[in-house]
C-alpha cells in the first residue's frame, strides 16, 4: 500500500481567528479522535470523553453568542469545523451538529432570563443535547406528531413516544415539541426538558447499519413534569421555531457529508497510489484516475454550496432553499462517492481491513434525517412553484 499521506483541505476561512480554530480542531482530531474511531465504531463505543473535551475547548457552541459561552463564530466557519470532525469520525461530527440543533431553540426564540440561565451550561459547561421531533407514527410530517403536554398550574405535563432521537438516553437535556393545542401545526410547542427528568426513559438503542457508536433510542415521556419556565417561545409557536432550526441544521448535515466523502476520497486515492496491477499502480488507469476526478468534483461542488448557503445566513438573508439544495447534493453525492471508493478498493473496499465500507454505510443515513431527500426536493420545488395544489 501506499504512504501517501492525505493533503488537508485548502479552507477560504473569513479571519486570522478561524484560521487558528481550524488549525487546533485538525491538531486534536489528530490527537483525540483519529486514532481510535475505527475501532470504536466497531465496538459501538459512544466518545463520550470526546464531547467533554470539545466543550471545554469551546467546540460545542462555535455558531452562538459569546454573551451565553458560545463561539460567536459565523457558519461559513462552524460548518467547516463540522466537515473536519466528520471526516474523522461521523459520530463526533454528526453528534456536534445535532447537540447545535438541540441548543437553537433556546438561543433563538428563549427570553433574556432563560438563556442567561441555561445556555452557558449547554455551550460550555460539558452538557450535551438531543432534539425531539419525529415520532413512530410522525416522521416526514411532522406536524402530525401526537406526543402532548397538557398546562397543569403553572407546570407542563408531557406525555407520549419520541423516535429516532440521537443521543437518546444518553443527553443532559431535550428540546421537544409537544402538541398543546389544536391538530396540525399551529398546536405544537418547544418545550427544554431535563434529561432526569423523571419520567422520562429512553429505549433500548436501535441496532444501525452504520454509526454503531452514536446512540439512537426512543424516548418515552410518561407524565414529565416541568414548569412553564421551560417553555421557549410562545404557545403555538414551536413547529415555526422546529423548521428554523432544521434550516440550520440541515447546513450541518450537509458538511457531515461533505466530511465523510473526502474521507473516503483520500482513502480510495492512497490506495490506488499503492496498488500495483500488470506491472504498475492502479492510479495510472485512466478509468480509475476519471472515477478519482469525478469524486473530487462531487465533493468540491457540495462544499461550494453548503458554504454559499452559509453566507446568506451569515448575512441575515433567506436561505431555506439553499440549505435544502446543501442537504439534498450533498448527503446523495456522500452517497455515490463512498460507494465509488468500495469500488476503487475492490475486494479489500468490502471487508472490515479498510474503513471505506464504514464510510458507505454511514453516508446512507445523511440521505435520510432532518428530512429525508425526497423532502428536500419537496421544499425546493415549492420555492420553484409554489405549493403542489390539491
Amino acid at each position: 500500500m501506499s504512504d501517501r499521506a492525505p493533503q488537508p483541505v485548502e479552507r477560504q476561512l473569513p479571519t486570522e481567528e478561524s484560521r487558528d480554530l481550524l488549525a487546533l480542531v485538525r491538531e486534536m482530531i489528530q490527537r483525540e479522535i483519529a486514532p481510535t474511531a475505527a475501532a470504536e465504531e466497531d465496538a459501538g463505543h459512544f466518545p463520550r470523553e470526546i464531547f467533554a473535551l470539545l466543550s471545554e475547548s469551546g467546540l460545542l457552541g462555535l455558531p452562538y453568542d459569546a454573551e451565553y459561552g458560545g463561539g460567536d463564530q459565523p457558519y461559513e466557519v462552524y460548518l467547516q469545523v463540522l466537515e473536519e470532525l466528520a471526516a474523522a469520525r461521523l459520530t463526533v461530527g454528526l453528534g456536534v451538529s445535532v447537540h447545535s440543533l438541540a441548543c437553537h431553540a433556546l438561543a433563538g426564540y428563549g427570553t433574556k432570563e432563560q438563556r442567561a440561565t441555561h445556555l452557558p451550561a449547554m455551550l460550555g459547561g460539558g452538557l450535551l443535547g438531543a432534539y425531539c421531533l419525529s415520532e413512530p407514527a410522525s416522521g416526514s410530517d411532522a406536524a402530525s406528531l401526537r406526543t402532548k403536554a397538557v398546562r397543569d398550574g403553572d407546570d407542563w405535563v408531557i406525555t407520549g413516544t419520541k423516535a429516532w432521537i440521537t443521543h437518546g438516553g444518553i443527553a443532559d437535556f431535550y428540546t421537544v415539541l409537544a402538541r398543546t393545542g389544536r391538530e396540525g401545526a399551529r398546536g405544537i410547542t418547544a418545550f427544554l426538558v431535563p434529561g432526569d427528568a423523571e419520567g422520562l426513559n429512553a429505549a433500548a438503542p436501535e441496532k444501525k447499519m452504520g454509526m454503531k457508536g452514536s446512540p439512537t433510542a426512543q424516548l418515552n415521556f410518561d407524565g414529565v413534569r416541568i414548569p412553564d419556565s421551560r417553555r421557549i417561545g410562545e404557545e403555538g409557536q414551536g413547529f415555526a421555531i422546529a423548521l428554523s432550526a432544521l434550516d440550520s441544521g440541515r447546513l450541518g448535515i450537509a458538511a457531515c457529508a461533505v466530511g465523510v466523502a473526502q474521507a473516503a476520497l483520500d482513502e480510495a486515492a492512497s490506495y490506488a497510489t499503492g496498488r500495483q496491477q500488470f506491472g504498475r499502480p492502479i492510479a495510472d488507469f485512466q478509468g480509475l484516475r476519471f472515477m478519482l476526478a469525478d469524486m473530487a468534483t462531487q465533493i468540491e461542488a457540495g462544499r461550494s454550496l453548503y458554504l454559499a448557503a452559509a453566507r446568506l445566513r451569515d448575512a441575515g438573508r433567506p436561505f431555506s432553499r439553499e440549505a435544502a439544495m446543501a442537504k439534498l447534493f450533498c448527503t446523495d453525492a456522500a452517497m455515490r462517492v463512498t460507494t465509488d471508493a468500495v469500488q476503487v478498493l475492490g475486494g479489500y473496499g468490502y471487508t472490515l481491513d479498510f474503513p471505506v465500507e464504514r464510510f458507505m454505510r454511514e453516508a446512507k443515513v445523511l440521505q435520510i434525517v432532518e428530512g429525508t431527500n425526497q423532502i428536500q426536493r419537496m421544499v425546493i420545488a415549492r420555492h420553484l412553484l409554489g405549493p403542489e395544489t390539491r
